[in-house]
C-alpha cells in the first residue's frame, strides 16, 4: 500500500511517517512542496504519485490567528481539505481527514459522541467542521478522525512550551475552566494503523481521561522536576484569548470500541512516556 501524508513536516505528519514507514510505502509533502489551496497542483501531484490512501494532516491550527485570518482558515482547513478529497476521488484513493474537538461548543458537559451534531464557536472550529462536511460530500468513503489537545515531538505545542518554562522555573498563568483530553501523537497514530482496515466514518481518538489546561500544566511541571506551585490558575476571560474555546471538549470513543480497537492509554501515562522520550533525546 502506498500512503501519502500532507503536512508531513508537522508534529503529526512526522509521527505518521515514522510509524507507518516500516510497513508501507510512504510519501510526505509539507506546505513548501504542496499548496493544498491550489486544486490544480493537488490533483496533478496525486495523479503523479497515485497513493492508495491520503492521510490529510495539513491544517491551519493557530486558533486565535484564525479569528483574524478568517479567509485563510477557511481556505486551508475547509477548501484545502476539499481539494485533497477531489484529488483522492479522481484516483480512487481513500482519505483520512484529521479533525478537532473544537467542532463542538463544549456546552454538553459530557463526552461528545461521534454522531453528536457539531456546533463550533470559533473560526478554527467552523473551518474544521466545514472541512469535514466537504470531505464527506466529495468522498463518501472517507474517514474523519477527531482528536484533541495534540502534542508530539519536533513541534510547537503546549507540552513543549510548559517544559521550557518548567526548566527555567518560570511562573505561568494557565486557564482552569477548559476541560479536555490531551493527546500524544504517538498514541493517535497507533490507532490510525488499526483504522486502515476498518469501515469509513467518524472516529474519536484521544488519550483517555480528562483534565483542565491548569491541571495538565501542573502535571508537566511535576514530571519535569519543577515546582507545580509555579503554575497559577486563571479564567479564560482573565487570560484574554481572542477565540472562544469549548469549556468541555472531551470525546467519547464509541466507534473505536465498537470495532474492537485497543483503547489508547490515559493522558497521564501518555504524558510520562512523551517526557521520558524528550529527556532521552536532550
Amino acid at each position: 500500500m502506498k500512503i501519502l501524508v500532507t503536512g508531513a513536516n508537522g508534529q503529526l505528519g512526522k509521527e505518521v511517517i515514522k510509524q507507518f514507514s516500516s510497513s508501507y510505502d510512504m510519501i510526505g509533502y509539507g506546505k513548501e512542496e504542496l499548496d493544498i489551496t491550489n486544486l490544480n497542483q493537488v490533483i496533478s501531484l496525486m495523479q503523479k504519485e497515485r497513493p492508495d490512501l491520503i492521510i490529510h494532516t495539513a491544517a491551519y491550527t493557530a486558533v486565535d490567528e484564525c479569528e483574524i485570518n478568517k479567509l485563510k482558515a477557511m481556505e486551508v482547513n475547509a477548501l484545502g481539505a476539499a481539494n485533497v478529497a477531489k484529488a483522492a476521488s479522481a484516483i480512487e484513493a481513500k482519505m483520512f481527514y484529521i479533525s478537532s474537538d473544537y467542532v463542538f461548543s463544549g456546552k454538553k458537559q459530557k463526552p461528545y459522541m461521534e454522531d453528536d451534531s457539531p456546533d463550533p464557536i470559533s473560526m478554527y472550529g467552523l473551518s474544521k467542521y466545514t472541512g469535514e462536511l466537504l470531505v464527506q460530500h466529495i468522498l463518501p468513503s472517507s474517514t474523519i478522525i477527531r482528536t484533541s489537545w495534540l502534542y508530539g515531538h519536533n513541534g510547537r505545542n503546549f507540552v513543549n512550551t510548559m517544559l521550557q518554562f518548567a526548566k527555567s522555573h518560570t511562573q505561568v498563568k494557565v486557564v482552569n475552566d477548559q476541560v479536555g483530553s490531551p493527546t500524544y501523537t504517538a498514541d493517535l497514530v497507533k490507532i490510525m494503523t488499526f483504522l486502515l482496515d476498518k469501515p469509513h466514518g467518524i472516529y474519536h481518538v484521544t488519550n483517555l481521561g480528562e483534565c483542565s489546561w491548569y491541571q495538565f500544566a501542573k502535571r508537566i511541571y511535576e514530571l519535569a522536576g519543577s515546582d507545580p506551585e509555579l503554575v497559577k490558575a486563571c479564567s479564560t476571560e482573565d487570560f484574554g484569548s481572542l477565540a472562544k474555546r469549548p469549556s468541555f471538549s472531551c470525546l467519547a470513543h464509541e466507534e473505536i470500541k465498537a470495532h474492537n480497537i485497543p483503547l489508547p492509554p490515559d493522558w497521564e501515562t501518555a504524558l510520562k512516556a512523551f517526557i521520558r522520550k524528550e529527556q532521552a533525546n536532550d
